[in-house]
C-alpha cells in the first residue's frame, strides 16, 4: 500500500539560469496547494459544531453525548496525526494529502444518514483518522521548500489556512442548510467541496524540489539548520525518526505537554461557542455563527504577527511569543466568561482567536525546528498526539461533563488553569533555537 505513496525520485537538475524562476513558481504552487488543501480539511472538521444544536434539538442528546462525539474526532485525529505523520515522512505529500481529504469528505457525506450516538462516534472517529493525513504532509512540504530562517514567517502565513477554513464553516454550513433545506446539508455541501479540492491537490501538488529538477532548499537559500544529521537528503527509517529524533529529544516532550493545555483552551472555547452563546448569552444560531467566524478571522493577523515576531524579534525563539500570547488569552477568556455585553463578548471571542493560534502555530514550528526535515511529520504528529488526545478530547468530554454537573463557571476555571500550565511548559524551552548566534552551543538535538 505504501509503495504507491513513496516519495518522488529526484530528476536531472535543470540549468542554473532557470533555477531561480522555477523555484519561485513551484514554491508558490506547492504553498497554495497546501494552503487551500488544509483549509478544506477544516470545512469538514468543524461543521459538526454548527450542526450540534440541531442534533440536541432533533434527537434530545445531552451536551455530554455531543461532547463524546466531538471527542472521537480529537482522539482519532491525535493518534492518526502521530501514526500517519511517521508514515508521511516516507511518502509523497501529493498523494498522501489528497487521499486523506477525499476520504474525509466521503465520511462527511455519511453523517447525514446517521442518527444514533454510536454511529456518529464511529463516523467521527473515521473522520478524525483521515483528518490526521492533512498536517504531516504540509509539514514535510514546508521543510523541503522553505528554509530554516524564513520558516516562522512562512509557517504563520500557511497556518492561517485553517483559520480561513474554520471561519468559512458557518457560511458553508448555512449554505448547505439553505441548499438542502435540512441541517444535514451542513455536512453534504462542505463534503462535496472538499472532495473537489482533494482532486485539485492531486493535480497540482509537488513533492521535493529535487523531484522537479531543483537543488535542495538549504543549498538554494544557503541556509543550513543547526540540527545535526549525516545526510539531509537521506530518507530516514521510521524507527530512526521516532527514537533518535523525537522520543530522545526533551524539548519535543516539553512542547508536546504544553500542547495539551493549549489545545484544551483552543477547543474548550471554540467547540462550545454555538452552544454557550445560544444557551447562556441569548444569541441565536446566526449570531453565534458570527462569533464563531470572528474567532477564526481574528486569528489570521494575530498568527502572522506572532510568526513574524518570533523570527525577526526573537530570532527563532518560539517560547517568548507563545507565553505572551497565553497571558493575553487569560484576560480575553475572563471577559468572555463574565461579560453580558454583546460587543464585549464578540471582542473577547475574537481576542482569544487572535492569540491562541499563535502558540498553536509556534509549537508546530518548534517541532520542525528541533528535528531534521525528513522527520518533520513525526515530530509534528507527536505534539499533535498530545494536543488532540490530551487537550481536544478533554475539551469535549471533560468540559461537557463539567457543564452538565457544575455549570459553565467550572468550565471556565478549568480553561484558565490550562492557560497557566501551558505557560509553565513553554517556559522550559525559553532559550532554544536562537538563530541570532550562528555558532550557538544550544544545539537542541544534542541537549
Amino acid at each position: 500500500m505504501l509503495e504507491m505513496f513513496r516519495p518522488a525520485p529526484a530528476i536531472e537538475r535543470m540549468a542554473d539560469d532557470k533555477i531561480d524562476d522555477a523555484y519561485k513558481r513551484y514554491r508558490f504552487q506547492v504553498f497554495m496547494s497546501i494552503f487551500i488543501g488544509y483549509a478544506a480539511y477544516y470545512f469538514i472538521r468543524k461543521n459538526f459544531n454548527m450542526a450540534s444544536p440541531y442534533l440536541i434539538e432533533t434527537y434530545g442528546y445531552t451536551k455530554a453525548q455531543v461532547g463524546a462525539v466531538g471527542s472521537a474526532l480529537g482522539l482519532a485525529y491525535g493518534i492518526s496525526k502521530f501514526v500517519m505523520g511517521n508514515i508521511s515522512d516516507r511518502c509523497n505529500p501529493r498523494y498522501f494529502m489528497s487521499a486523506g481529504l477525499i476520504l474525509s469528505g466521503i465520511v462527511n457525506l455519511m453523517f447525514g444518514f446517521a442518527s444514533s450516538i454510536t454511529m456518529l462516534c464511529i463516523l467521527m472517529f473515521l473522520n478524525g483518522w483521515f483528518q490526521g493525513m492533512g498536517w504531516p504532509p504540509c509539514g514535510r512540504t514546508m521543510t523541503h521548500w522553505f528554509s530554516d530562517k524564513e520558516r516562522g514567517v512562512k509557517m504563520s502565513f500557511w497556518n492561517v489556512a485553517h483559520n480561513i477554513g474554520g471561519a468559512l464553516v458557518p457560511t458553508l454550513a448555512l449554505a448547505g442548510l439553505a441548499i438542502f433545506s435540512t441541517w444535514r446539508g451542513m455536512f453534504y455541501f462542505p463534503a462535496a467541496l472538499s472532495i473537489a479540492i482533494g482532486i485539485g491537490i492531486f493535480i497540482f501538488m509537488k513533492d521535493t524540489p529535487q523531484s522537479v529538477g531543483l537543488p535542495p532548499i538549504e543549498e538554494y537559500k544557503n541556509d543550513y539548520p543547526d540540527v545535526k544529521v549525516d545526510d539531509r537528503e537521506r530518507e530516514l527509517s521510521g524507527k530512526e525518526i521516532l527514537v533518535k529524533y523525537v522520543l530522545c529529544n526533551k524539548y519535543i516532550w516539553y512542547i508536546a505537554i504544553a500542547n495539551i493545555f493549549v489545545y484544551l483552551v483552543r477547543y474548550g472555547i471554540m467547540d462550545w461557542i454555538p452552544v454557550y452563546l445560544k444557551e447562556v448569552k441569548g444569541f441565536n444560531i446566526k449570531e453565534a455563527g458570527v462569533a464563531f467566524a470572528l474567532f477564526e478571522w481574528a486569528a489570521i493577523p494575530g498568527t502572522i504577527i506572532v510568526g513574524w515576531l518570533s523570527d525577526k524579534v526573537f530570532h527563532g525563539r518560539r517560547a517568548p511569543m507563545g507565553i505572551i500570547c497565553m497571558v493575553g488569552v487569560i484576560a480575553a477568556v475572563y471577559t468572555y466568561w463574565t461579560s453580558d455585553s454583546v460587543m464585549a463578548i464578540n471582542i473577547a471571542v475574537a481576542s482569544v482567536g487572535a492569540l491562541i493560534y499563535g502558540p498553536v502555530m509556534l509549537i508546530g514550528v518548534a517541532a520542525l525546528d528541533y528535528v531534521p526535515k525528513k522527520a518533520a511529520g513525526t515530530a509534528a504528529g507527536f505534539t499533535g498526539l498530545f494536543g488532540y488526545v490530551g487537550g481536544a478530547v478533554s475539551a469535549n468530554i471533560i468540559i461537557g461533563a463539567v457543564v452538565d454537573s457544575a455549570g459553565w463557571d467550572g468550565a471556565f476555571k478549568l480553561i484558565i488553569g490550562a492557560c497557566v500550565l501551558s505557560i509553565i511548559f513553554l517556559g522550559l524551552t525559553w532559550n532554544t533555537h536562537d538563530r541570532s548566534k550562528e555558532n550557538t552551543e544550544k544545539d537542541v538535538v544534542n541537549a
